[in-house]
């Protein structure tokens, strides 16, 4: 291991105790401790978080909405921060180098679906915060081969969105399959949206908004959209394209309604309610696409990162101390956060 002085031999963090309703009885389903920090293995960076968005698949882990998979794991996956230390055999970071880490941590590289570039389908994939210990924490080890270099000079609560929030959102849009200069409709308001928002009209598209949120609103129309209205407001006219973002599957009839012949709605969620019963000619003819979004690929990563860094994106920022983690998570739930909220070491 290649170390930057001395690491520290425990970090504070958060863990998922046990999965229920958070901002109710406490204690909550998160716990604070204090843990030892991990050696990094010969693939892996130990990184010193600088930042840590906070998702709403975050909630959707303390809430029991996603199984558990690893037992008292630490949530937390739009990580910024800088490598303490390497493993012997990591290429492309040394210590003292800025690195991202993602949603997706790993996959086996040999399945058909790695072998062909969708490794986002990998059987055996895994995931930060869910498979392994996340950001949110003062340490964590990564695999460097799923991480990513960033600059060091942007503000690392400006990043950390970036990494889930930005990164799936691109993948949605590519999903969507939005015409040159076309109506993108979106669905819900948050973190993940509002850049997807910025990325869509940076290419040219035109975008109306939907969500429930008077706040949200108002920012959509800042960021340029064309129209902001409720979750059931009828659309202006008809979309080339939609994405839901919101995890509200009775959204799916109302976007599949809006949409104009031969549009796409892809949601953009990995947790999502039930659907009501779709009319097939109502939601569907016409050539209407109904397709999910599955985490995203390294691919995709590095090149919405590139995209990002040339129209700099507007990362509307909540920030919390790390301390108020279970708070940030309890007001993510309460829809009391707009934009995105992004905790921070003390």
């Amino acid at each position: 291991m290649r170390a930057a002085g001395a690491v520290p031999a425990d970090t504070e963090a958060w863990v998922v105790d046990r999965p229920a309703p958070v901002g109710g009885m406490r204690p909550g389903p998160l716990v604070r401790e204090r843990r030892p920090v991990d050696t990094p293995g010969s693939q892996e960076i130990l990184v010193e978080v600088e930042a840590c968005g906070v998702c709403r698949t975050d909630l959707h882990l303390a809430e029991g909405d996603l199984a558990p998979r690893r037992a008292r794991c630490t949530p937390g996956h739009e990580v910024v921060g800088q490598v303490v230390a390497t493993g012997s055999a990591v290429e492309g970071f040394t210590v003292g180098d800025r690195a991202g880490v993602a949603w997706l941590a790993g996959t086996c590289g040999t399945c058909t679906y790695c072998r062909s570039g969708r490794e986002n389908l990998c059987p055996d994939s895994r995931y930060t915060g869910w498979d392994r210990h996340g950001g949110y924490a003062g340490h964590l080890t990564a695999d460097a081969r799923f991480a990513y270099p960033l600059p060091q000079g942007p503000p690392a609560e400006e990043l950390a969105p970036l990494l889930c929030a930005g990164i799936i959102g691109y993948r949605a849009l590519e999903r969507a399959e939005l015409p040159t200069g076309g109506l993108l409709g979106i669905y819900g308001f948050g973190a993940s949206a509002h850049l997807t928002a910025q990325l869509a009209l940076a290419r040219g598209a035109r975008v109306a908004v939907f969500t429930r949120a008077p706040a949200a609103r108002r920012l959509a129309l800042d960021l340029g959209a064309a129209f902001a209205g409720d979750s059931y407001d009828p659309s202006p006219e008809p979309l080339d394209a939609a994405i839901l973002f919101a995890p509200v599957g009775e959204l799916v009839p109302t976007a599949l309604t809006a949409l104009d012949r031969g549009g796409t709605l892809a949601i953009a969620g990995i947790h999502l309610t039930d659907i009501p019963t779709l009319d097939y000619q109502r939601h569907l003819f016409q050539e209407r696409t109904l397709r999910s979004v599955t985490a995203n690929t390294r691919a995709d990563g590095q090149a919405y990162l590139a995209e990002a860094a040339r129209t700099r994106p507007a990362v509307h920022v909540t920030r919390y101390s790390l301390r108020r983690a279970d708070e940030a998570l309890a007001d993510l739930a309460a829809d009391r956060v707009t934009g995105v909220a992004v905790l921070l070491p003390e």
